[in-house]
């Protein structure tokens, strides 16, 4: 292994722990106001949504509907208010179900 794989290796280190160490040596103790609170609450569903929309349209070659129908399970299971795992769990017995007959 070259110098540039370590180095390589070392700036990914450092651009991974840069972001967690700030909060944690800067905020630690301070009471943030509740709009930050909340909007930094809200930012991992705003990133997963980023990551997984974009798959639903590529989630199955040919066939556009598998990603809808998966996208719909799951949007309407989330919003009867049950926990992430019935969510995962139903969606695909859906979609397996869907796979089946198709």
């Amino acid at each position: 292994m070259g110098a540039t794989y370590w180095w390589m290796l070392l700036g990914m280190a450092l651009v991974t722990y840069i972001p967690r160490m700030i909060p944690l040596t800067f905020l630690d103790g301070r009471k943030l106001p509740p709009f930050l609170t909340g909007v930094l609450g809200n930012i991992p569903y705003a990133v997963l949504g980023a990551l997984i929309f974009p798959a639903i349209f590529h989630v199955q070659q040919g066939d556009l509907l598998f990603g809808i129908i998966g996208a719909v399970t799951a949007f309407t299971i989330a919003l009867a208010g049950l926990g992430l795992m019935p969510v995962v769990l139903g969606t695909i017995g859906v979609l397996a179900v869907y796979s089946l007959f198709m």
